[in-house]
């Protein structure tokens, strides 16, 4: 018997608060070592840290060298046990539960294939092809890839249709890529057909023997006529899709800018600018403007405006539209004025990067001949740009 007054309590089964994603994002969950194995079994105890975490999320965290889809794969597979007992991807992690995991993950083998799309070649010989890539299609199938869905479409699958013979060297996935471009980024591609070219590319890619050209638009008024830009790029601590200037340890980067034309719009200066570049690291044209303060018209993700609109008036010290009088200006009297009426004007909106691959340079990797190929910009483009200037 309990005394008068006080209440039985119930007993519950332990209780594991579930997390957020941005929670689970933002956990800091110690490292297995990668050499933890034994008879091809990782074992390891959960850390009481990932306690409400899905499970997929927490070992995609602690086994830095599987992705979190290959991790998906070892759970649907059955290679993943929580105490003794087949995995889910979504069940909670306890902290002190004790994890194994059974060999390495197991992947249906995936092969790029032909499809007839497309495809503007500019040059092509026994050896290699040079193509201009149209804005919008991926290069190759990510490595995340896992199905035959996320393996169409790219300018792979145009290649093996339209060339048919590529080299082997860069997988089955990736076959005759020497180099790649955005997906967002049009212009021209080199491409190997057998491995002998590929791997006379690829060393001359390493040895800085291109001249590879850009166009681009970018925001405001550059001023310098010339310049370069020498920042090494990192990708960024915290938004993975993103590159940055701003983060020590980072490899090395060479950008050459040249304005080619500065524009004063009513929706606002831009200016057009050529971008050769030494080296060739990821996003290296979009992260070296945006780190000048001028972002690439289009790229939403180093900066730039999703829509343009007017640009706006400029203001007095008093928040009022100003109007110079021609006959007052050296004396700097000014006049006061009310602001136009707003003019219904729709924003511009560029579904891609104003970016463009416009020219490469090299020598033949067989033959010695210099090669100097250009590709005009895309319609696209040339179209935005009249629009800009009207």
């Amino acid at each position: 018997m309990l005394p008068k007054g006080q209440r039985r309590r119930s007993v519950r089964p332990q209780y594991i608060a579930a997390r957020s994603a941005a929670q689970e994002e933002e956990t800091v969950i110690p490292v297995i070592e990668s050499d933890d194995l034994e008879d091809g079994i990782r074992s390891f105890t959960a850390d009481a840290a990932a306690s409400g975490m899905r499970l997929d999320m927490y070992l995609s965290k602690c086994l830095p060298d599987i992705s979190r889809a290959r991790v998906q794969l070892l759970i649907d597979n059955a290679q993943v046990r929580v105490d003794g007992k087949p995995a889910s991807a979504k069940q909670k992690v306890r902290g002190g539960q004790a994890i194994e995991i059974e060999g390495e993950p197991r992947p249906e083998p995936l092969h790029a294939i032909a499809e007839d799309i497309p495809l503007h070649i500019i040059y092509e010989d026994d050896d290699l092809a040079v193509v201009d890539k149209p804005a919008g299609m991926m290069v190759h199938a990510g490595a995340g890839a896992t199905d035959d869905i996320r393996n169409r479409g790219t300018l792979v699958n145009a290649l093996l249709f339209h060339l048919q013979q590529l080299s082997a060297v860069g997988g089955e996935m990736r076959p005759g890529i020497v180099h790649r471009l955005d997906k967002q980024t049009s212009g021209l591609i080199l491409v190997a057909k057998n491995d002998s070219t590929h791997r006379k590319l690829s060393e001359m890619f390493a040895r800085r023997q291109f001249e590879k050209t850009y166009i681009a638009l970018v925001h405001g008024r550059v001023e310098r006529a010339k310049g370069t830009i020498d920042a090494a790029i990192h990708r960024d601590a915290v938004r993975r899709t993103r590159m940055t200037t701003r983060r020590a340890g980072g490899r090395s980067a060479v950008s050459h800018y040249t304005v080619l034309e500065r524009l004063e719009t009513t929706r606002g200066e831009f200016s057009l600018v050529e971008v050769r570049i030494e080296t060739g690291r990821t996003h290296q044209i979009r992260v070296h403007m945006a780190s000048i303060g001028h972002p690439v018209v289009g790229d939403t993700l180093y900066g730039a405006p999703l829509r343009i609109g007017l640009a706006a008036p400029q203001k007095s010290s008093r928040g009022a539209s100003i109007l110079l009088q021609p006959d007052l200006r050296a004396k700097g009297a000014v006049k006061q004025a009310a602001p136009p009426a707003a003019e219904k004007v729709e924003p511009l909106t560029l579904e891609r990067n104003f970016l463009h691959a416009a020219r490469l340079r090299f020598a033949h990797p067989q033959t010695g001949k210099q090669l100097e190929l250009e590709a005009p910009l895309a319609p696209e483009l040339t179209a935005f740009l009249a629009l800009l200037k009207s």
